[in-house]
């Protein structure tokens, strides 16, 4: 089966007897409480190439190799190309080609912008003559860019409108909260604070008093228990860093919990 390999519209005349695709995994395994391991699916990450020995001729034409309308290159052409390509800092094109025996039909094929990462030229005659290796790794480049905002500005105003959240002052925050039946620790931040999010800070001011109440009922207290009839004192807002401390909880651990147990589940 006749394979062609082209790095940008750059021919390479031998194509590598071997190539390695390696597709990285970014798949998480974590473990739930009474739930086990379960495997979060993440996009993959970008792809590795890998290629050993890629033969560039020095003298020879090869009757196996390919040439563009049969013109010869030395292998000097090809490593200005590779240095070319690494100065740029830019991706370039990577394409194989496989072809049936007859070179008549295209089976499938390799194509997307990859980097060139780092090569390695190795010369050794009793192996490859007056012909020069090449080791090569290259990594699939993958496009981004930050995000433009555009700010609108009113027809009549030469103002830019911006749209803006209503938050409850402190002054209208109730200093406590009595549970009732069918409460989340969210669903009192949504109610209280108008920021679901602010149930770490209910959480982190009343870590005793839910503890206490939840192992009176003989279960674990980490949040996900809560009872009706329990008095939770309500922050203004967001808790100074000395408050949390005071808690016993760095701003790091109330990351790293997530916004799982407030919604009713926790990371071991």
């Amino acid at each position: 089966m006749p394979y062609y390999m082209y790095i940008e519209r750059v021919l390479f005349p031998v194509t590598p007897g071997k190539i390695s695709i390696k597709i990285e995994n970014k798949n998480k395994t974590i473990t739930l409480i009474d739930e086990g391991e379960v495997n979060m699916i993440k996009t993959p990450g970008l792809t590795d190439i890998t290629i050993n020995e890629l033969i560039l001729p020095v003298l020879q034409i090869y009757p196996f190799a390919n040439y563009k309308v049969g013109k010869f290159e030395n292998a000097q052409y090809y490593l200005d190309k590779l240095e070319a390509w690494k100065k740029k800092k830019k991706p370039v094109h990577f394409k194989i080609f496989r072809t049936s025996p007859d070179g008549k039909n295209l089976l499938w094929n390799t194509n997307f912008d990859v980097t060139i990462e780092d090569y390695e030229i190795i010369e050794d005659a009793e192996k490859y003559g007056l012909d020069v290796c090449v080791k090569l790794n290259m990594k699939q480049y993958r496009a981004w860019g930050a995000k433009k905002l555009v700010i609108k500005k009113k027809k009549n105003s030469s103002k830019a409108s911006a749209t803006t959240k209503k938050v409850r002052s402190s002054k209208d925050t109730p200093k406590s909260y009595i549970v009732k039946k069918g409460d989340t620790l969210m669903k009192i931040a949504k109610k209280q604070l108008n920021d679901s999010s602010q149930w770490k800070n209910i959480y982190t001011l009343n870590k005793k008093t839910i503890e206490s109440e939840a192992k009176k009922r003989g279960k674990p207290g980490n949040g996900h228990w809560i009872y009706p009839g329990t008095k939770l004192k309500i922050p203004g807002g967001q808790l100074a860093t000395a408050e949390l401390m005071e808690y016993g909880i760095a701003t790091a651990e109330l990351m790293e919990y997530g916004t799982a147990i407030g919604q009713g589940k926790q990371y071991s």
